[in-house]
C-alpha cells in the first residue's frame, strides 16, 4: 500500500471515537475503498452462492468482486470450481451471461476451447509446440459447506476448517444440499457496504421500521425494554424448544433477547451460526407465521426455531423449516451495493401446487426493502459535509460496534510500517 494511502486510513481511524460510529471518510473516499477491496474482498472467504443453482454439469453462476470475473461452475466430474472468466490468450471475458449452462467453455474472441474444468482444449491457429497444459483458466479457491459456496481470491485463502465446523454442525439438518431456487431478487442499494451491514447488524430502528419481523421473533427487545412478562415469555418458550428440539437433534444456541452477537473481532471470527426460538404461534418466517412449503431437510416437524448464519464480509441467512432466505452483498462503488436475495425450499417442492411464491417471499422481502430505503437515507447522510460520528447504543448497537472494529482491524491489517 502507498505510505500516503496508509497514512491517511491512520489517522481517520486514529480520530475514530471509540464507541462512536465512523468518519464519514470511511464510506465516501475512494482511495479507501480501493484498498477495502484489495485487503478484504480479494482476502477473505466470500459468499458467492448456493449449490443448488449449479446442479448439473456444465450449470455456472457468475460473480464479480471489484475488477475479477468469477465463475462458478459445476465440471463434468460433478465438482464445484471457482475460475477466473479470463481467456488465457488476449484476456477476454469468456462469458457475460450472469448464469446458464455450457458444454465447453468458448472464448468468443479467438475460439479458444476450454473444458469445463477449465483445461485448454484447442486453441487452433496457434504454433504446434504450444503447452496447452500451462494455459489453463486460472483457479480460485471454493468450498462448499452445506450448499452454501464460497471462493477466496488469495493464492494462500485463510483457514476454512473452524468455519466449515461451525457452520455444517447447524445447517446439516436444513437440507441445503437437498434443495432448489425458488426465486432470486437482484437489487441495486446506492449505498455503501458497510451501511447495508451496519444496518443488518442492529435492530434498534425495527420496532418502526419492520412491523412483520418484530412480530415473528424476540431479538429487537434488550435491556432496556425488556419487560420481566415478556422475560418469562420468552424464556418458556425455549424450555418447550429446547424439550421439542431434543427428538429431532437440534438445540436452542440463542436464548435470550437481543441479536446474537456477530462479529467477533477480538477472536477473528468472521463466522457465526445460532438456532433460535421464534415467537408464540410462529413457525417459519413467513408473513402470518405459518408453514408454507413442505419441510426442509432432516426436519420432523415444523417447530424447529430459525436458523441464522452470517460470513464476513457478505453473507447473512435466515432459514426456517419449510424454507431459506439468504441475502449476499457485493461491492459495486463507493455508494453502491449489489444485493442478491435467494429463496430455497425442499427439491421436490413444487410451485403452485405445494409452495407459493407469495407465500414464502413477502416477509424478507418486505424486509429487505424496506431496509435499502433507509440505507439509502442513511449514505446520502454520512457523506454530508456536516456529518459528525454519533454515539452507538449499548443496549441495541453493540453488534454494529463490533462491525466497525472488526472492519478497522482488517483494513488496517495490511498497512505498511510507519
Amino acid at each position: 500500500m502507498a505510505t500516503a494511502i496508509a497514512k491517511k486510513i491512520r489517522q481517520m481511524a486514529a480520530s475514530r471515537r471509540e464507541g462512536y460510529t465512523l468518519p464519514g471518510v470511511f464510506y465516501g473516499d475512494q482511495t479507501i475503498y480501493g484498498e477495502e477491496i484489495d485487503v478484504i474482498w480479494q482476502r477473505q472467504w466470500i459468499f458467492a452462492g448456493h449449490d443448488c443453482q449449479i446442479k448439473r454439469p456444465g450449470d455456472y453462476f457468475l460473480l464479480e468482486i471489484g475488477k475479477e470475473s468469477i465463475m462458478v461452475i459445476r465440471g463434468d466430474d460433478g465438482r464445484v470450481r471457482a475460475m477466473i472468466n479470463v481467456c488465457r490468450h488476449r484476456g477476454t471475458l469468456i462469458c457475460t451471461e450472469p448464469s446458464g449452462s455450457l458444454k465447453r467453455l468458448i472464448c468468443p474472441y479467438h475460439q479458444w476451447i476450454y473444458h469445463t474444468d477449465g483445461t485448454l482444449q484447442s486453441c487452433q491457429g496457434m504454433q504446434e509446440n504450444l503447452d496447452k497444459s500451462e494455459l489453463g483458466l486460472k483457479q480460485v479457491a471454493v468450498r462448499s459447506v452445506e450448499g452454501m459456496i464460497y471462493v477466496c481470491l488469495d493464492e494462500h485463502p485463510p483457514d476454512f476448517e473452524p468455519a466449515h465446523e461451525t457452520m455444517s454442525t447447524l445447517a446439516q439438518p436444513q437440507g441445503m444440499r437437498r434443495a432448489k431456487v425458488a426465486k432470486i431478487v437482484d437489487y441495486e442499494v446506492k449505498a455503501n457496504w458497510k451501511v447495508v451491514w451496519e444496518n443488518n447488524r442492529e435492530c434498534y430502528h425495527c420496532n418502526q421500521n419492520h412491523p412483520q419481523y418484530i412480530l415473528a421473533n424476540y431479538d429487537h427487545f434488550n435491556a432496556d425494554d425488556l419487560t420481566p412478562a415478556l422475560s418469562d415469555k420468552i424464556s418458556a418458550a425455549v424450555e418447550s424448544s429446547v424439550q421439542a428440539w431434543q427428538d429431532q437433534g437440534l438445540a436452542v444456541t440463542h436464548k435470550t433477547s437481543g441479536m446474537a452477537s456477530f462479529p467477533d473481532p477480538d477472536r477473528g471470527l468472521w463466522y457465526a451460526a445460532n438456532r433460535t426460538v421464534l415467537s408464540e404461534g410462529y413457525v417459519s418466517e413467513t408473513m402470518d407465521g405459518r408453514q408454507k412449503a413442505p419441510l426442509m431437510g432432516d426436519y420432523q416437524s415444523a417447530h424447529v426455531g430459525t436458523l441464522r448464519i452470517r460470513t464476513m464480509p457478505n453473507m447473512w441467512l435466515h432459514a426456517s423449516c419449510d424454507h431459506v432466505c439468504s441475502t449476499r452483498l457485493l461491492p459495486r462503488g463507493i455508494d453502491r451495493t449489489q444485493v442478491r436475495v435467494t429463496w430455497l425450499v425442499h427439491e421436490d417442492a413444487v410451485e403452485g401446487a405445494d409452495y407459493q411464491l407469495d407465500d414464502i417471499m413477502p416477509f424478507w422481502q418486505l424486509t429487505s426493502e424496506q431496509d435499502w430505503e433507509l440505507c439509502e437515507r442513511v449514505q446520502r447522510g454520512v457523506t454530508s459535509r456536516n456529518y459528525i460520528p454519533g454515539p452507538f447504543s449499548t443496549y441495541k448497537e453493540y453488534n454494529v460496534d463490533a462491525f466497525v472494529r472488526w472492519y478497522l482491524m482488517e483494513i488496517q491489517s495490511s498497512l505498511s510500517p510507519e
